[in-house]
């Protein structure tokens, strides 16, 4: 009942903090005009590849979520059509269609054409917006080669289409609704994206975090395209106490139940200026996954409620586990310990967010730091108080993890290179490279002695460097750091890198560019390939997120005719050759390992940069990607036994 009664007091605070403004034209401000867009779109979406694409959608559907803030909307409805667009519908108070009068214009023209120009800079139409930059639906509407919008408001259908930006004519009433709300749907431009195909299943991650951080908020996502057909709901009446069950999944968690608190903060006038919530469990593993988010936003780099959380629940946990006599005064708890295994979700809303850091996803509102300690060190410490035996088993846990850290102290110190000017012992089986910039250079990570050999011989040793692997790494999913650091292999990688590892990983010291994985294309090859993306997950992080590390993708067949030789990569590829080419007079042979090939043939088909092809190893989900290496690579083989017969089908010719 407690917790009902909490979550009803949340809702009316909610309610006083938006139905305490008027919502209408007036409410409109423009800054300037939208004509850059166009010009210089990756200044205003970041890019124009799929990541640019989708945040189309999030603009969009971040007006919507504007209005679910200010209490308003309760459903989102997210479609991909079949022509190409995407359709986003709301049950918001719609976009306000009444005259500006110094533009002469509609609210719903000008809201869609100005740069800037919204309820959220200066009016009292948003006291909380997730608008990062606040371009919104303007930046949508100038890289769209067409744009409608439907508003449904005071029982009256408007409608107003635009052409890359520009409206085709006024906005006019078109019939009569007992509707209310929004719709958007825009078709993005072929002549400014690399692709205009929508990826279902970055948009359901999305969308699905978005409904974690808004508690009871309805979004539905839908394929329409032909073949695709798709369908997802989202709606989590337990909010981010859903989201840290959802992220600890198949995890063996050590509380009882997550810790969760929920706290608002009044101005002299007695309204909400912030809101902090937060949500943590912890697990039997040796990882720290913490999301933080301000109004929405995903806030990567961490800021100034990141802080707040981290340090008082390190302070609180030490200062009970010496006030209890579970640890001395002298062997405090660092950080790190205190959140081995950690799970948690922070989430802050306020209604003037600073963004900085190089991604601008990092809060740097100062006063959150010390907002969101008060209400960790209160509520934390409250909750330790009222569960002994839950806080004696995490802090226990919280000193295993400082032994072992102390052990890894000194195999991480004999694994660090310091710089590449200082005399430091690089591993003996390192074939480096000559170049010193390290932004040419690439190093190739092989397994195994011969295609370590072919490799050598075989690569530009002006900027390709070659690091042979002696079999399997260990699998770091199931190790602490300090028997991770006392494997020979890994050791070995991190003194080529040079860059460290953990907490102590510096990218500005990193000696190549590209970290390129490069084993057989049979399952012990790609074996081999997850065992190091974990690694490099776990570990070394920031190697992924900035897009530094590659898979080389060897030949599978070679189809020799006279003195002509041909490489495929795929059985397709292969069999559309063979379908416009015949068989007639031609020697195949498949490639069972990277061995098999001599130096000149794996130059030209996997090294040389003018015809290799390289996958990328991206990040686009962190949240799907933990969740995977738990799933593939963790204690539980009933998991992998699930996963296996799930997608068993998906395996076409299977080498064993």
């Amino acid at each position: 009942m407690d917790e009902l009664e909490n979550q009803n007091n949340d809702a009316l605070e909610s309610e006083k903090l938006s139905k305490s403004t008027k919502y209408d034209a007036n409410e409109i401000q423009v800054l300037e005009g939208l004509d850059p867009v166009r010009k210089r779109p990756g200044m205003y979406i970041g890019s124009t590849d799929e990541h640019g694409l989708h945040h189309l959608v999030t603009e969009v559907v971040d007006n919507s979520i504007d209005e679910a803030l200010a209490g308003y909307c309760t459903e989102i409805n997210v479609i991909i059509n079949a022509d190409g667009s995407c359709t986003v519908i709301d049950n918001g108070r719609g976009i306000p269609t009444g005259i500006i009068e110094k533009e002469g214009k509609s609210a719903v023209e000008v809201v869609l054409t100005k740069l800037h120009a919204g309820g959220k800079f200066g009016g009292q139409g948003y006291k909380i917006s997730g608008g990062l930059h606040g371009v919104g639906v303007s930046c949508v509407n100038a890289l769209s080669t067409k744009l409608t919008a439907d508003v449904y408001q005071n029982g009256k259908h408007h409608f107003i289409e635009f052409a890359r930006g520009k409206a085709v004519e006024p906005l006019k009433v078109i019939g009569s609704t007992d509707k209310r709300g929004t719709t958007v749907t825009f078709w993005p431009d072929p002549e400014i994206f690399e692709t205009v195909e929508f990826n279902y299943d970055t948009l359901k991650n999305r969308f699905r975090e978005i409904a974690f951080l808004n508690k009871g908020l309805v979004i539905t996502l839908e394929d329409r395209r032909e073949g695709r057909e798709k369908n997802d709901r989202f709606e989590f009446k337990g909010g981010i106490v859903e989201f840290v069950d959802y992220l600890n999944t198949n995890k063996n968690t050590l509380l009882a139940n997550p810790v969760y608190f929920n706290k608002f903060n009044h101005n002299d006038k007695g309204e909400v200026v912030n809101e902090i919530e937060v949500c943590f469990q912890y697990n039997d593993s040796y990882n720290e996954i913490i999301n933080s988010y301000a109004n929405n936003i995903n806030t990567e780099e961490g800021g100034t409620h990141l802080d707040g959380f981290k340090n008082a629940l390190t302070k609180v946990i030490n200062d009970y586990a010496v006030k209890n006599k579970i640890i001395k005064e002298n062997e405090k708890l660092s950080g790190e310990d205190c959140r081995e295994g950690i799970t948690a979700v922070i989430s802050v809303k306020l209604r003037e967010p600073q963004f900085e850091g190089q991604t601008k996803t990092k809060l740097g509102n100062s006063e959150m730091r010390n907002i969101v300690y008060k209400a960790m060190q209160e509520n934390f410490g409250d909750y330790l108080e009222e569960h002994p035996n839950e806080a004696r088993e995490l802090i226990m846990k919280s000193v295993t993890a400082q032994r072992a850290r102390d052990a890894a102290r000194l195999a991480r110190e004999s694994t660090r290179r310091k710089s590449v000017l200082e005399n430091t012992t690089l591993p003996g089986k390192l074939a480096d490279c000559s170049e010193k910039d390290p932004s040419l250079c690439e190093i190739y990570i092989v397994e195994g002695d011969s295609a370590g050999g072919s490799a050598k011989q075989g690569r530009d040793r002006r900027f390709q460097a070659i690091l042979p692997l002696r079999g399997k790494i260990l699998n770091v999913e199931k190790a602490r750091l300090n028997r991770i650091l006392e494997n020979a292999e890994i050791r070995a990688m991190i003194t080529a890198f040079g860059a460290g590892t953990g907490n102590d990983f510096d990218e500005s010291k990193l000696r190549y560019n590209k970290i390129i994985c490069m084993s057989d294309a049979d399952v012990d090859g790609s074996h081999i390939r997850i065992l190091l993306l974990t690694f490099f997950f776990r570990f070394m992080r920031p190697l992924i997120e900035n897009g530094h590390v590659y898979a080389a993708q060897p030949p599978l067949y070679k189809v020799a005719r006279g003195k002509e030789e041909y490489y495929f990569y795929s059985d397709d590829e292969l069999n559309n050759w063979f379908e416009e080419n015949g068989r007639k007079g031609t020697t195949l042979q498949r490639y069972k390992g990277l061995g098999e090939m001599n130096p000149e043939q794996l130059w030209e088909t996997t090294m040389n940069p003018e015809h290799r092809i390289l996958l990328k190893i991206t990040m686009d989900d962190a949240i799907e990607a933990d969740k995977l290496f738990n799933q593939l690579m963790g204690e539980d083989p009933e998991l992998r036994r699930q996963f296996i017969e799930e997608n068993a089908t998906l395996v076409k010719d299977l080498d064993i």
